[in-house]
């Protein structure tokens, strides 16, 4: 049913992208603005691995570097069914994780000085494992694509808004003057809001998913748990755009209040409670 709703907030957002380029060049531009981010999805796919590590300023290791880490995403990525992912390491307190990458065979896992810091080893697996999750389930695929249409989708808007201020806005009547401006000021927020909904269906299914290859549902609840804590006292230096990357919102501790309805991390107690039923059931036979 998860995926369902993925779909359908894809083609929303797909709806929005061409209803921005409309608004600039009718049916040509809802064509040039598909083309538009097919292309700035191809660049990012080839490139956004290392702009999220240099956003994270983390550093890749190796098994001599860091044998102990090393090993657990060894051991945990054949459980799994998965090549072995490039770790890295980000030098910040705050304790999180996050993987980025096009495909399981270009990707990376990343965790924080802080986490390493703070959790034990069952604890540090079902982190390792919700990671590998969104591995196995292409969910970096899914996220950069939605980021770049995001982007691209305030950028028509940007551009319309000005098309209409500097081309002769009030053609085609009042009435449609104004649903252009509501199409103009709306789509980058609606924009924003899908690409949130779907970033939370995807850490409810990274959850599930990693609690299956760890074995512990538990073990990534308690971790979840004092990740959020931590990032609730410890603030990360890092740009809003790789924010929803992490395992848990690392932004956590610049705001609170109505900041919480835009999150793109689903509530913990929610996160927590599927976890819990999920060890309720037991293993699966």
């Amino acid at each position: 049913m998860n995926n369902v709703k993925v779909f359908g907030l894809m083609a929303l957002m797909t709806a929005l992208l061409m209803g921005a380029g409309f608004l600039i060049g009718g049916n040509q531009g809802m064509i040039i603005a598909l083309l538009f981010a097919g292309g700035m999805n191809v660049f990012m796919l080839f490139s956004s691995h290392k702009m999220v590590l240099r956003m994270y300023k983390a550093q890749v290791v190796d098994r001599s570097q860091a044998p102990q880490l090393y090993e657990m995403v060894d051991r945990l990525r054949q459980r799994a069914g998965l090549p072995m992912p490039t770790v890295a390491i980000a030098p910040q307190d705050q304790p999180n994780a996050f993987a980025t990458g096009r495909n399981p065979e270009n990707s990376v896992v990343c965790v924080t000085s802080g986490l390493m810091r703070l959790l034990g080893k069952e604890e540090m697996e079902g982190v390792i494992a919700h990671e590998l999750a969104h591995i196995k389930n292409r969910d970096m695929l899914l996220q950069t694509v939605t980021a770049t249409m995001a982007g691209a989708i305030s950028m028509l808007a940007q551009m319309a808004m000005w098309a209409r201020i500097f081309g002769g806005g009030d053609r085609g009547g009042a009435g449609q003057a104004i649903g252009a401006i509501a199409m103009i000021i709306l789509a980058p927020i609606a924009a924003g809001l899908v690409q949130m909904a779907i970033s939370r269906q995807r850490e409810f299914k990274a959850d599930a998913v990693g609690a299956e290859i760890c074995g512990r549902p538990l073990a990534l609840a308690s971790a979840l748990r004092r990740l959020e804590a931590g990032a609730r006292r410890i603030p990360m230096d890092v740009s809003p755009a790789a924010a929803p990357l992490a395992q848990v919102n690392p932004l956590a501790a610049h705001g609170g209040g109505m900041s919480k309805l835009f999150s793109t991390h689903p509530p913990m107690d929610d996160r927590v409670a599927a976890l819990e039923r999920l060890a309720q059931r037991g293993p699966r036979g």
